[in-house]
Protein backbone atom coordinates (compact mmCIF):
# COMPACT_ATOMS: atom_id res chain seq x y z
CA UNK A 1 0.00 0.00 0.00
CA UNK A 2 1.18 3.50 -0.81
CA UNK A 3 1.14 6.11 1.94
CA UNK A 4 -1.13 9.10 1.31
CA UNK A 5 0.85 12.00 -0.12
CA UNK A 6 0.56 15.03 2.18
CA UNK A 7 -0.36 18.46 0.89
CA UNK A 8 2.83 20.51 0.97
CA UNK A 9 1.57 24.01 0.12
CA UNK A 10 -1.55 25.34 1.85
CA UNK A 11 -4.28 27.64 0.51
CA UNK A 12 -2.29 30.68 1.69
CA UNK A 13 0.70 29.65 -0.42
CA UNK A 14 2.79 28.65 2.61
CA UNK A 15 4.89 25.49 2.85
CA UNK A 16 4.77 22.77 5.55
CA UNK A 17 7.21 24.72 7.76
CA UNK A 18 5.49 28.08 7.21
CA UNK A 19 7.93 29.46 4.61
CA UNK A 20 7.05 31.20 1.37
CA UNK A 21 8.22 29.40 -1.81
CA UNK A 22 11.30 31.63 -2.25
CA UNK A 23 12.44 31.57 1.41
CA UNK A 24 15.49 29.80 2.83
CA UNK A 25 15.29 27.93 6.11
CA UNK A 26 16.97 29.58 9.15
CA UNK A 27 20.73 29.23 8.63
CA UNK A 28 23.49 29.05 11.22
CA UNK A 29 27.23 28.97 10.42
CA UNK A 30 30.35 28.79 12.53
CA UNK A 31 34.02 28.10 11.76
CA UNK A 32 36.89 26.88 13.94
CA UNK A 33 34.61 24.52 15.86
CA UNK A 34 36.90 21.45 16.02
CA UNK A 35 40.25 21.98 17.76
CA UNK A 36 42.03 18.87 16.44
CA UNK A 37 41.56 19.77 12.76
CA UNK A 38 43.40 22.32 10.59
CA UNK A 39 40.08 23.89 9.63
CA UNK A 40 36.46 23.20 10.51
CA UNK A 41 32.91 24.44 10.13
CA UNK A 42 29.42 23.78 11.45
CA UNK A 43 26.40 24.58 9.30
CA UNK A 44 22.66 24.35 9.99
CA UNK A 45 19.95 24.66 7.34
CA UNK A 46 16.77 24.31 9.40
CA UNK A 47 16.86 20.77 10.82
CA UNK A 48 19.87 19.71 8.74
CA UNK A 49 23.07 19.90 10.81
CA UNK A 50 26.53 19.27 9.39
CA UNK A 51 30.15 19.37 10.58
CA UNK A 52 33.08 19.61 8.16
CA UNK A 53 36.76 19.16 9.07
CA UNK A 54 39.92 19.65 7.00
CA UNK A 55 43.30 18.04 7.66
CA UNK A 56 46.33 19.22 5.68
CA UNK A 57 48.00 20.04 3.52
CA UNK A 58 50.24 17.22 4.72
CA UNK A 59 52.52 14.66 3.09
CA UNK A 60 50.53 12.30 0.88
CA UNK A 61 50.33 8.77 2.20
CA UNK A 62 51.06 6.27 0.76
CA UNK A 63 53.81 8.19 -1.05
CA UNK A 64 53.34 6.47 -4.42
CA UNK A 65 49.90 8.16 -4.72
CA UNK A 66 51.46 11.65 -4.46
CA UNK A 67 51.17 13.89 -7.52
CA UNK A 68 54.27 15.90 -8.53
CA UNK A 69 52.34 19.00 -9.63
CA UNK A 70 49.48 19.34 -7.14
CA UNK A 71 47.87 18.13 -3.93
CA UNK A 72 45.40 15.25 -3.82
CA UNK A 73 42.01 16.33 -2.44
CA UNK A 74 40.27 13.52 -0.58
CA UNK A 75 36.65 13.96 0.47
CA UNK A 76 34.37 11.80 2.61
CA UNK A 77 30.68 12.66 2.97
CA UNK A 78 29.03 10.55 5.65
CA UNK A 79 25.66 10.45 7.41
CA UNK A 80 25.76 9.27 11.01
CA UNK A 81 23.54 6.32 11.99
CA UNK A 82 21.37 8.59 14.14
CA UNK A 83 20.96 11.37 11.55
CA UNK A 84 17.78 9.89 10.06
CA UNK A 85 14.54 8.44 11.47
CA UNK A 86 15.28 4.86 10.48
CA UNK A 87 18.72 3.99 11.79
CA UNK A 88 21.22 4.01 8.94
CA UNK A 89 23.60 1.03 8.65
CA UNK A 90 27.22 1.65 9.61
CA UNK A 91 29.81 2.13 6.88
CA UNK A 92 29.63 3.98 3.58
CA UNK A 93 26.61 3.49 1.32
CA UNK A 94 26.72 3.80 -2.48
CA UNK A 95 24.98 7.17 -2.20
CA UNK A 96 27.62 8.47 0.23
CA UNK A 97 30.45 7.30 -2.04
CA UNK A 98 28.80 9.05 -5.01
CA UNK A 99 28.21 12.29 -3.08
CA UNK A 100 31.81 12.24 -1.74
CA UNK A 101 32.99 12.22 -5.38
CA UNK A 102 30.53 14.93 -6.48
CA UNK A 103 31.53 17.23 -3.59
CA UNK A 104 35.25 16.61 -4.16
CA UNK A 105 34.94 17.52 -7.85
CA UNK A 106 33.12 20.75 -6.96
CA UNK A 107 35.79 21.75 -4.40
CA UNK A 108 38.58 21.00 -6.91
CA UNK A 109 37.22 23.74 -9.19
CA UNK A 110 38.12 26.47 -6.66
CA UNK A 111 41.03 25.14 -4.54
CA UNK A 112 44.57 26.05 -5.69
CA UNK A 113 45.90 22.50 -5.32
CA UNK A 114 48.98 23.28 -7.40
CA UNK A 115 50.29 25.26 -4.42
CA UNK A 116 50.94 21.98 -2.55
CA UNK A 117 52.67 19.40 -4.78
CA UNK A 118 53.05 15.87 -3.34
CA UNK A 119 50.65 16.72 -0.50
CA UNK A 120 47.16 15.61 0.43
CA UNK A 121 44.22 17.59 1.81
CA UNK A 122 41.51 15.57 3.52
CA UNK A 123 37.95 16.85 3.89
CA UNK A 124 35.49 15.05 6.17
CA UNK A 125 31.78 15.91 6.17
CA UNK A 126 29.57 14.45 8.89
CA UNK A 127 25.80 14.89 8.70
CA UNK A 128 24.61 14.61 12.30
CA UNK A 129 20.96 15.42 11.55
CA UNK A 130 19.28 15.13 8.16
CA UNK A 131 16.22 17.14 7.14
CA UNK A 132 16.75 17.59 3.39
CA UNK A 133 19.55 19.33 1.49
CA UNK A 134 22.41 17.41 3.13
CA UNK A 135 24.71 17.49 0.08
CA UNK A 136 24.31 21.25 -0.38
CA UNK A 137 24.77 21.95 3.35
CA UNK A 138 27.78 19.59 3.35
CA UNK A 139 29.41 21.35 0.40
CA UNK A 140 28.74 24.79 1.94
CA UNK A 141 30.35 23.60 5.21
CA UNK A 142 33.33 21.98 3.44
CA UNK A 143 34.06 25.22 1.57
CA UNK A 144 34.04 27.15 4.87
CA UNK A 145 36.30 24.55 6.52
CA UNK A 146 38.85 24.84 3.67
CA UNK A 147 38.87 28.61 4.09
CA UNK A 148 39.28 28.17 7.87
CA UNK A 149 42.29 25.90 7.16
CA UNK A 150 43.79 28.75 5.06
CA UNK A 151 43.72 26.67 1.87
CA UNK A 152 43.95 29.20 -0.99
CA UNK A 153 40.80 29.23 -3.12
CA UNK A 154 39.53 31.26 -6.06
CA UNK A 155 36.19 31.58 -4.26
CA UNK A 156 33.96 30.00 -1.66
CA UNK A 157 31.28 27.56 -2.81
CA UNK A 158 27.70 28.11 -1.70
CA UNK A 159 24.96 25.58 -2.45
CA UNK A 160 21.21 25.10 -2.16
CA UNK A 161 18.49 22.89 -3.67
CA UNK A 162 15.47 24.05 -5.66
CA UNK A 163 12.50 21.76 -6.13
CA UNK A 164 8.96 21.45 -7.40
CA UNK A 165 6.27 20.91 -4.77
CA UNK A 166 2.55 20.71 -5.56
CA UNK A 167 3.44 22.01 -9.03
CA UNK A 168 5.23 25.08 -7.63
CA UNK A 169 8.95 25.94 -7.56
CA UNK A 170 10.39 26.20 -4.04
CA UNK A 171 13.79 27.07 -2.57
CA UNK A 172 15.77 24.98 -0.04
CA UNK A 173 13.71 21.81 0.33
CA UNK A 174 13.11 20.23 3.72
CA UNK A 175 12.88 16.45 4.09
CA UNK A 176 9.10 16.18 3.52
CA UNK A 177 9.35 18.28 0.34
CA UNK A 178 12.31 16.21 -0.83
CA UNK A 179 10.41 12.94 -0.28
CA UNK A 180 7.02 13.95 -1.69
CA UNK A 181 7.90 16.72 -4.18
CA UNK A 182 8.00 16.23 -7.95
CA UNK A 183 11.60 17.39 -8.51
CA UNK A 184 14.79 18.26 -6.63
CA UNK A 185 17.70 20.21 -8.17
CA UNK A 186 20.81 20.77 -6.00
CA UNK A 187 22.91 23.68 -7.30
CA UNK A 188 26.35 24.87 -6.14
CA UNK A 189 28.14 27.98 -7.37
CA UNK A 190 31.32 29.98 -7.05
CA UNK A 191 29.35 33.27 -6.85
CA UNK A 192 32.28 35.60 -7.55
CA UNK A 193 32.54 34.11 -11.06
CA UNK A 194 28.80 33.36 -11.41
CA UNK A 195 30.00 29.83 -12.14
CA UNK A 196 27.94 26.67 -11.54
CA UNK A 197 30.20 23.95 -10.07
CA UNK A 198 27.52 21.36 -9.29
CA UNK A 199 24.07 20.79 -10.74
CA UNK A 200 22.00 17.62 -10.41
CA UNK A 201 18.33 17.01 -11.12
CA UNK A 202 16.06 14.31 -9.75
CA UNK A 203 12.59 14.43 -11.29
CA UNK A 204 11.41 16.60 -14.18
CA UNK A 205 11.43 20.33 -14.96
CA UNK A 206 10.14 21.91 -18.15
CA UNK A 207 12.74 24.17 -19.87
CA UNK A 208 11.05 27.28 -18.41
CA UNK A 209 10.89 25.71 -14.93
CA UNK A 210 14.59 24.84 -15.16
CA UNK A 211 15.46 28.43 -16.05
CA UNK A 212 13.29 29.86 -13.24
CA UNK A 213 14.66 27.26 -10.81
CA UNK A 214 18.24 28.24 -11.58
CA UNK A 215 17.39 31.93 -11.01
CA UNK A 216 15.75 31.00 -7.68
CA UNK A 217 18.84 28.98 -6.69
CA UNK A 218 21.10 31.95 -7.52
CA UNK A 219 18.99 34.16 -5.25
CA UNK A 220 19.38 31.71 -2.35
CA UNK A 221 23.08 31.17 -3.05
CA UNK A 222 23.74 34.94 -2.92
CA UNK A 223 22.32 35.02 0.63
CA UNK A 224 24.25 31.88 1.72
CA UNK A 225 27.47 33.35 0.27
CA UNK A 226 26.93 36.57 2.23
CA UNK A 227 26.53 34.55 5.44
CA UNK A 228 29.69 32.56 4.66
CA UNK A 229 31.69 35.77 4.22
CA UNK A 230 30.29 37.25 7.44
CA UNK A 231 31.14 34.07 9.36
CA UNK A 232 34.77 34.11 8.17
CA UNK A 233 35.16 37.85 8.79
CA UNK A 234 33.85 37.41 12.34
CA UNK A 235 36.36 34.62 13.05
CA UNK A 236 39.41 36.34 11.57
CA UNK A 237 38.63 39.82 12.90
CA UNK A 238 38.22 38.32 16.39
CA UNK A 239 41.59 36.53 16.16
CA UNK A 240 43.47 39.65 15.02
CA UNK A 241 45.42 41.36 17.85
CA UNK A 242 44.14 44.78 18.90
CA UNK A 243 46.17 47.77 17.73
CA UNK A 244 47.45 50.01 20.48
Amino acid sequence: MHSIRPRLINENGLRVDGRRPDELRPIKMEVGVLEKSDGSAYVEFGGTKVFAAVFGPREAHPKHLALPDRAILNCRYHMTSFSVEERKPLGMTRREIELSKVIREALETVAFLEEFPRASIDVYIEVIQADGGTRTAGLTAASLALADASIPMADLIAAVAVGKVDGQLVLDLCDLEDKYGEADMPVAMAPRFNSVVLLQLNGKFSPSEFKKGLTLAQKGIAEIYRLQQETLKKKFSASRPMEV
